[in-house]
């Protein structure tokens, strides 16, 4: 639908009508040529923001997808790198993109973000964001766009499990974009997406939860506070500012007191 390699509109429409899981499960192999990935000119500015608040050891990255946040993670940490997330379909994806060097297929490239044979040694972790397995390891952990996936309900909690998966001082950090002025395109499309997105989980079961209006920059403070995080919000410069002067987004960076 959106390039020759990735996924028909038919393929969509069998991920959506999925779970959470089995859909990324099913997209996972044309993940990367979707605009759903990351785009790499957002990994730049969070990964220059973010070095300025290390050196860091160990990375955390929440809900990995394919890897393109564990890519930002092994240019920041020295030691060791973790990606974690519930669909084995993205993690398969994820764990050939930064296979050494010597274990590639030959017609294999590296992944864009991070040669594979530089940088910390990567682990793959299967595991529900709401309910993670580590002990309080990290120097630092991010997330890129999942958050989408978690209702409200939910946010305490997912951000309850990184803030115990930290070690104290540990930083959790992730961007977020300015909302679309009320009455314009962008503004209209995603209100359409998220009533759609409602009335399918209304009249369809499993569900699949993503909303794009769920995740208010308040309601974010507020949660992260509860969960024991000093916050603070510093500008992405790099992606410019609004006709009205403020940033286009901003990165969060909570810290684990």
């Amino acid at each position: 639908m959106f390039t020759e390699q990735g996924p028909t509109v038919r393929e969509l429409v069998v991920q959506a009508l999925s779970s959470i899981e089995r859909g990324y499960d099913l997209l996972a192999p044309k993940f990367d040529h979707t605009p759903y990935r990351t785009p790499d000119r957002l990994l730049d500015a969070v990964t220059d923001e973010v070095r300025r608040l290390g050196p860091f050891g160990t990375g955390l990255d929440v809900c990995c997808g394919t890897g393109a946040g564990v890519g930002v993670l092994r240019r920041l940490c020295r030691e060791r790198v973790v990606g974690v997330d519930f669909s084995a379909g993205m993690l398969a994806e994820a764990r050939a993109a930064f296979l050494p060097e010597g274990e590639r297929p030959a017609e294999e490239e590296p992944a864009e973000d991070e040669p594979a044979g530089e940088g910390p040694a990567v682990d793959w972790v299967r595991a529900d964001a709401r309910s993670l397995p580590f002990a309080p390891a990290f120097d630092l952990a991010l997330s890129f766009g999942a958050f989408g996936h978690f209702l409200p309900a939910e946010r305490f909690g997912l951000f309850a499990e990184v803030h115990g998966s930290l070690r104290p001082g540990g930083q959790f950090v992730f961007p977020i974009g300015a909302p679309p002025p009320v009455g314009s395109r962008a503004y209209w499309t995603l209100l359409g997406f998220d009533a759609a997105m409602r009335v399918r989980n209304a009249l369809w079961r499993p569900q699949f939860v993503m909303y794009y209006r769920t995740f208010r920059l308040g309601d974010v403070l507020e949660d992260l506070t509860r969960a024991g995080f000093a916050v603070r919000l510093t500008p992405l410069a790099e992606l410019g500012r609004r006709p009205d002067g403020s940033p286009r987004a901003r990165l969060v960076v909570a810290t684990r007191e």
